[in-house]
């Protein structure tokens, strides 16, 4: 299914009440949420992902945002959402604070794959009714359901 996203997603790359101050703050935080996975370390990960911000603001509007980097070593694409303690000014287009991240990390040699993933998370998370879900979710595991295949299945 097109919407299911379980093949970027791993439960544990989940988070909800993310406390962050500043975007600087968040992806540190990130960071920290990914390296274990990734078997990288969480400062490469937190710049990457900050580097990829210099160029523009990854908040695409509706209080989401896609921040996104290419880091060497990957062995495949992954993606780490985050549901924040409290919104985040990101400078997205529309203005409105961000309070729902979802991080994308690729291999650099991704290339199209990269676009594509890219591609898919943005469209799902254009959907305002997933978004306010995922907002009221209860846990880790009900944004995987909600975010996966299995979720739109068994969504009961």
């Amino acid at each position: 299914m097109a919407s299911d996203l379980s093949d970027l997603l791993a439960p544990e790359l989940i988070v909800i009440g993310l406390p962050a101050a500043s975007k600087k703050a968040l992806f540190s935080q990130l960071g920290a949420l990914v390296a274990p996975t990734l078997g990288i370390d969480a400062r490469l990960a937190a710049d990457a992902l900050a580097l990829r911000e210099k160029e523009g603001s990854t908040g695409f509007g509706g209080g989401v945002a896609i921040p996104h980097a290419r880091i060497a070593g990957l062995p495949r694409i992954v993606l780490a959402v985050g549901r924040l303690a409290q919104p985040l000014d990101f400078g997205a287009l529309d203005d409105a604070p961000v309070d729902v991240v979802a991080a994308m990390f690729s291999p650099p040699q991704a290339g199209g794959q990269h676009l594509k993933a890219l591609a898919r998370v943005a469209r799902r998370l254009r959907d305002r009714a997933l978004v306010a879900k995922l907002r009221g979710a209860g846990s880790p595991d009900a944004i995987y359901a909600l975010l996966s295949d299995h979720g739109v299945r068994d969504a009961a």
